[in-house]
């Protein structure tokens, strides 16, 4: 009889921990947020998306991978290498539409939208040294573009394009990150560095409390131009120490971005998690004080996640 009893009672627990399995394994998620280099603004948000998400999400373990942003985030998220990722709104377009001199070997296919979030601020700076007041006068000079194939060098491209010159009117181009640009400014190696970031960015005032900085203006009619998902925009006087007056630029929405790997369940903690605690991103980078969950969806390039999707139906904007 006692034999009985503990060979049923194996069974019956051995049913049960298979029954449980399943269960287990959906509570034990994996959030990658795929971000940028870290003096960028993609990766201290990403960081604290992280953090957030771990400590809101039940079950879910996360982390935060520094890339060279957009483009390797939509192509490591197509790859199903990253549950979510902060990409720029036309590296997303090109990416759904698989530009390849973009970088992407075909349409991602499988992308989805969680949220448009802040605009990027193209961000042109000079040495004072090099005389560059003007976007014009960047020919026959020293230039960063960012990273080959990044979401910036992209928006250098085509800023470039639209004024009627390339990167062969340059005297030097040099394809650096943020911070690496900045340091070989600081050393005169290097004349000027076009970043696309938040206004603020950490790599741009540090250059600012080192040496004497030019913000080079972009017109209001390259931003005509360029069209959508471009806009005019201006970087106001005193964001960084020695800028005093305002400055006119374009700017382009950035998005965060899933894929049809990711559950929708998944998908509606992300989205939900997000908009119920700005105050934290805010905290972690000042760009995150534009997140509005009134322009959540619009312009988004590529299809929503139908998890985001459950989540805007609930606020309404659906």
């Amino acid at each position: 009889m006692t034999r009985f009893f503990g060979r049923a009672a194996f069974a019956a627990i051995t049913v049960s921990s298979l029954a449980l399995a399943p269960l287990a394994a959906k509570a034990d998620e994996f959030i990658n947020v795929l971000t940028g280099g870290t003096s960028g603004v993609y990766y201290p948000l990403g960081a604290a998306l992280s953090k957030i998400y771990g400590e809101k999400i039940e079950g879910v373990r996360t982390q935060v991978q520094s890339t060279k942003a957009s483009v390797e985030n939509l192509n490591l998220l197509q790859q199903g290498k990253g549950e979510i990722g902060f990409a720029l709104g036309d590296s997303v377009k090109l990416a759904w539409e698989g530009d390849t001199e973009a970088g992407f070997k075909g349409p991602l296919d499988k992308l989805r939208g969680i949220a448009a979030i802040y605009p990027n601020y193209i961000q042109i700076v000079a040495s004072k040294e090099s005389g560059i007041t003007s976007l014009d006068q960047l020919k026959g000079k020293s230039v960063s573009v960012g990273a080959p194939k990044s979401g910036t060098e992209l928006n250098a491209r085509k800023i470039f394009e639209t004024a009627g010159m390339s990167y062969e009117d340059l005297a030097k181009t040099e394809y650096l990150p943020f911070a690496e640009s900045v340091e070989l400014i600081k050393n005169r190696q290097l004349d000027a560095t076009l970043q696309s970031a938040g206004l603020g960015v950490a790599s741009i005032k540090d250059l600012a409390t080192s040496v004497d900085i030019q913000v080079v203006s972009v017109p209001e009619e390259i931003a005509t131009k360029l069209g959508a998902p471009y806009i005019a925009a201006t970087i106001p006087a005193g964001t960084y120490q020695g800028q005093d007056a305002d400055v006119p630029t374009v700017a382009v929405v950035n998005f965060l971005v899933s894929s049809t790997n990711v559950s929708d369940d998944l998908a509606y903690e992300m989205t939900k998690q997000l908009f119920e605690n700005l105050p934290e991103m805010e905290a972690a980078h000042k760009a995150a004080a534009q997140i509005k969950l009134e322009n959540a969806i619009k312009g988004m390039p590529v299809p929503l996640h139908p998890g985001a999707e459950r989540y805007y139906k609930e606020k309404g904007l659906l």
